[in-house]
């Protein structure tokens, strides 16, 4: 049964039927009552995609990540979706594969379904399709920072100042040659820590051995090849190495243990990112906390006001000068564990 049949089933107009379902308030009780009981005897669903695009609203956003399988993006989708759902909305979840055209495919798609807002995480789009992206009038933000659109709304995570913490954690545990494992993405963070890394190696006297500084694939696989390249081919081997993530993290310690050496007696090991998994290893590893989940809800906040104020707006002038984006920065937290080497592991968190 559609609407015309049960605006006739309650005697009233299309209309009428209508208001009850999308302004129930602005018609008489008694009115509203029957239609609402017709209704419920007819078994009525109404097509909320379509009524969604009589109102420019379909209640649906869009989240890219590069990762699905990746337990930490997941954490950021929780957070997404814990506030869409407390504004009825639907979130589309798609997985771009680290693949920047696969990426550009699902935005695609996405706008074409008339989604009424875009989350990309830690996103690769050039200039030209971000440019695209904007002339289509989609509410859209960033999570992770992203070089081609500096004047979008985001939320980031001072990962600068993270590695920075961590590399100067490992200073004061007393370790000398501290290497880098840097994983390939995503880009931005990855440049943010590295300079994180060498601020703290230069403020304490030590010089920048770029020979202890590996650039590897960001997976358990690429920290295992490039620990194994560091201690068969350098001179002297580091006494401790931080990994841009938790993954890398957990190659090295199994390359080390590999070679027969111990973790951290022999070579000390840090992560990045506060993996689920970094409290169950062994050792347990010490890493760096982001707030995940957190950048989930703030990244879906900030759009939700997007959404409202593009809604909000009788006419569009473009004009109007346009207010400066916002950025939202989150602090992380050094988490100690056993595998930095830490003779008191104070702060230890399990």
């Amino acid at each position: 049964m559609n609407i015309k049949q049960i605006a006739k089933a309650a005697g009233v107009s299309v209309a009428t039927v209508s208001r009850v379902l999308n302004h129930p308030e602005s018609v008489a009780e008694a009115t509203r009552e029957r239609i609402l009981k017709t209704i419920e005897e007819e078994e009525y669903t109404p097509n909320w995609f379509a009524r969604g695009l009589n109102f420019n609203r379909t209640k649906t956003i869009g989240l890219l990540i590069p990762y699905n399988l990746n337990s930490t993006y997941m954490e950021v989708a929780n957070g997404v979706e814990e506030v869409a759902r407390q504004k009825g909305y639907i979130t589309f979840i798609c997985s771009m594969e680290n693949d920047p055209q696969m990426e550009k495919e699902y935005i695609d798609q996405l706008i074409m379904r008339k989604v009424d807002g875009l989350i990309l995480l830690f996103s690769s789009m050039d200039e030209e399709y971000a440019q695209w992206i904007e002339t289509k009038k989609v509410p859209a933000i960033l999570i992770g920072e992203c070089k081609t659109r500096d004047n979008w709304d985001s939320v980031n995570v001072d990962c600068r100042a993270g590695a920075a913490e961590m590399t100067a954690h490992l200073v004061e545990c007393g370790h000398e040659n501290i290497a880098m494992l840097v994983g390939s993405d995503p880009e931005p963070e990855m440049d943010s820590m590295l300079q994180g890394y060498k601020n703290i190696l230069k403020a304490n006297g030590r010089r920048v051995d770029e020979k202890l500084i590996m650039n590897v694939e960001n997976s358990i696989e690429g920290g295992y090849i490039g620990m194994k390249k560091m201690i068969g081919k350098l001179p002297k081997r580091p006494d401790a190495v931080f990994a841009s993530s938790d993954e890398i993290a957990y190659g090295a310690i199994d390359a080390i243990k590999e070679t027969g050496l111990r973790v951290p007696e022999d070579i000390a090991v840090a992560g990045f990112g506060n993996d689920r998994m970094s409290a169950l290893m062994e050792p347990k590893v010490t890493t760096v906390e982001l707030p995940y989940r957190k950048m989930g809800i703030y990244g879906a906040r900030v759009l939700f006001d997007l959404i409202e104020e593009k809604h909000s707006s009788r006419k569009e002038d473009d004009n109007v000068e346009k207010r400066p984006p916002r950025k939202i920065e989150l602090q992380t937290k050094l988490r100690v564990r056993k595998s930095c080497g830490h003779q008191g592991r104070i702060g230890e968190m399990f």
